[in-house]
């Protein structure tokens, strides 16, 4: 739209209402009327009212530029072209960094067309009425030239905001990663560091938009982490910081001073796998800007264990898998360990029974029916178990060997 003209047959004649052409009327009035606009604002739109007066001489300002510009529109029967919609742009980005919400601005600017539009038509004649028609056109056609541009620059500044905003807070994860300073990252920031943080590192599957074809799944993705720092930021009274992506990654929210209540925690995971339809896992603890390098590798490690155990999606914590954990961490004693169940390498029903015995504590009919099978057949195999490997569940210092055994079989499976 922006450069077509308005043809009617007589273009060339200006636009008259009242017996006066309507480029001259708006050029007589536009100091009046963006005044009168201002004022409106002010008391119509509440933001406006929060505006400084500089500010407000800018609104203005663009004000007598919209109408210059309207005024040449209807001298010349023409729509806007770039380089006049330019300090439109401009205008509609400085409001954008001052915080001016968009469904604000483009009241103002409706307003505004609206307010013209009264003003010309007031004046109009009966025989006026083809040029009433030609300009309602012409108005209709500058509030849609205005109202992109304005959407446009005002979308682009606050996404080129956002975009230095999370840079930013990278650069203080990183910082508190990497033993830099955290504090004149921060600073640079713009952002207060929490005396205390729910460190969470999270593993993320892919929900069911993101398992289709083509670039609908890379929207998908980008649609399911926007949910999730939703929820998290929904949780937060201070602003989280992240290093995330689709499948993942570390999320620091900041916390009270008090120790925080397990559970909360708990529900915020199940809050933020609801959000993002997928499978999560999560490994959690609390800890100060100094201790969040640590507890990331805690994480991290913990994130290992729980994968390579196959536990379902949750939040855990390292008090969650002490055992497992210890068990895995690299050491002569894990293959001699694991050796301890050979004797049922050949026989893979029974180290399944032992596996899915442990899982249920030790409840023979559970087993059974996870197996698939006669809760005898559990009786017979068990009793081949302790045969084969001198290992008897029913003995407390044996199932702790088994359980290690088991463990250890896992971990180097893993590797």
């Amino acid at each position: 739209m922006t450069g077509d003209s308005e043809a009617d047959g007589d273009g060339d004649r200006p636009l008259v209402m009242g017996g006066r052409p309507v480029h001259e009327l708006l050029d007589a009035r536009k100091r009046e009327l963006a005044d009168h606009l201002v004022a409106g604002f002010t008391e119509a739109i509440p933001v406006y009212r929060h505006l400084g007066g500089g500010e407000l001489a800018d609104v203005a300002w663009i004000i007598v530029h919209n109408l210059e510009l309207a005024a040449r529109i209807f001298e010349h029967r023409r729509y806007p072209d770039d380089s006049e919609l330019e300090p439109i742009r401009a205008g509609a980005a400085r409001r954008a960094q001052e915080g001016v919400p968009l469904e604000a601005l483009l009241t103002a600017y409706h307003q505004g067309a609206g307010r013209v539009w009264d003003v010309l038509f007031a004046a109009a004649d009966p025989e006026d009425f083809r040029d009433v028609v030609i300009a309602s056109r012409l108005i209709l056609g500058w509030t849609q030239a205005v109202t992109v541009a304005v959407c446009d620059a005002y979308i682009a500044e606050r996404e080129s905001m956002l975009s230095q905003e999370q840079q930013a807070r990278h650069a203080v994860v990183s910082a508190l990663l990497g033993g830099g300073s955290a504090e004149t990252a921060s600073a640079l920031a713009g952002v207060r560091l929490s005396a205390r943080y729910l460190v969470l590192n999270l593993e993320i599957g892919r929900d069911a938009d993101e398992r289709g074809p083509g670039s609908g799944a890379v929207v998908a993705g980008r649609r399911k982490l926007h949910r999730i720092r939703a929820v998290l930021e929904d949780f937060a009274t201070e602003p989280i910081l992240s290093l995330m992506e689709v499948g993942g990654g570390l999320v620091l929210v900041p916390i009270p001073d008090e120790p925080l209540d397990w559970p909360v925690a708990v529900r915020l995971v199940e809050d933020v796998t609801a959000a993002a339809g997928a499978r999560l896992w999560a490994a959690g603890q609390t800890a100060g800007p100094d201790e969040i390098a640590e507890a990331t590798r805690t994480n991290v490690e913990v994130l290992d264990v729980v994968r390579t155990f196959g536990y379902p999606p949750a939040l855990y914590r390292l008090s969650d898998v002490l055992l497992e954990y210890q068990l895995t961490r690299p050491s002569e004693a894990m293959t001699e360990l694991a050796s301890l169940l050979d004797p049922l390498r050949d026989n893979p029903d029974l180290l399944r029974t032992i596996e899915v015995h442990l899982e249920t504590g030790l409840d023979r009919r559970q087993t059974a029916a996870r197996l698939h099978v006669h809760p005898n057949t559990v009786d017979y195999r068990l009793r081949r178990i302790v045969t084969l490997t001198g290992l008897d569940p029913v003995e407390p210092a044996h199932l702790q060997r088994i359980g290690a055994a088991l463990a250890a079989r896992r971990r180097l499976a893993s590797d």
